[in-house]
């Protein structure tokens, strides 16, 4: 069973899934840092691929692209680093990415390293449904991963249905249409959505994320979805610390304590 797929039958409460950019705050550290989350008691993460034009992102996750791309990261090095990956975790792995790193990569090749190397799902933002549909949904279950689509509070209920139906790993609602970033709170307007959502009784389960960075907006999430992302606030962490553990406990603190 696809560990995505085996998280979300399970009957853990308040899944978090973590987000960081692959490369950095240093080269050689993607796999530490998984290791080091799931230690804490992470459940998910979510492995950002260093892009050039990261449009949905906001600054802090845009400066730390900026960074990884100038210490040398490359899909060919993330793969090479968490080849070994699965000897040291057993929770679900996502790659976050745009297309066109993946592209230039091959997308038939990087489904098949992310099979061989333990990958579970992908998470490509820029990818249009309707493309997804078409071109790629065939080669992404051919290896067995699990694709998440995005939605805002903006995407119709017939679009939330269509996707619910093509897909079968988890939802990824957006809490604002725009870029990632820290928030103190979600306004009236953003709770209407996770209320709205929730109703539709989707099949798949829902994961919240985009500005979550405290014990209130994260145990929200968790009242209107399946779970929460958080990402913007570990990598403004993992530049601030001495070290990945002591980021990754500061993370934990400040959002279940």
């Amino acid at each position: 069973m696809n560990r995505i797929t085996k998280l979300f039958k399970s009957d853990k409460k308040d899944k978090l899934s973590v987000f960081f950019t692959a490369g950095y705050p240093v080269k050689n550290s993607v796999k530490e840092i998984i290791v080091s989350l799931e230690k804490h008691g992470v459940d998910m993460i979510e492995i950002g691929i260093p892009f050039s034009d990261p449009m949905a992102d906001g600054k802090t996750i845009q400066d730390s692209s900026t960074m990884a791309l100038k210490n040398g990261m490359s899909l060919d090095e993330i793969f090479s680093q968490i080849k070994d990956v699965r000897k040291d975790c057993s929770i679900p792995l996502v790659f976050m990415g745009y297309l066109n790193p993946i592209m230039h990569f091959g997308f038939e090749r990087f489904c098949e390293k992310c099979k061989e190397v333990g990958v579970d799902g992908l998470i490509i933002p820029d990818l249009p449904f309707k493309e997804y549909i078409e071109h790629y949904k065939d080669i992404i279950l051919k290896n067995e991963l699990k694709f998440t689509m995005l939605i805002t509070p903006e995407t119709s209920k017939e679009r939330i249905m269509e996707i619910d139906k093509a897909t079968d790993g988890f939802i990824y609602m957006v809490s604002t249409a725009s870029t990632t970033g820290a928030k103190d709170d979600f306004d009236s307007d953003v709770v209407e959505y996770f209320k709205r959502v929730k109703q539709m009784n989707l099949n798949n389960p829902r994961m919240i994320g985009f500005g979550i960075s405290n014990n209130k907006l994260y145990s929200l999430a968790n009242k209107y979805a399946d779970g929460a992302i958080v990402g913007s606030l570990f990598v403004k962490l993992l530049g601030e610390n001495n070290s990945i553990d002591e980021a990754v406990e500061k993370l934990v603190k400040k959002l279940k304590n």
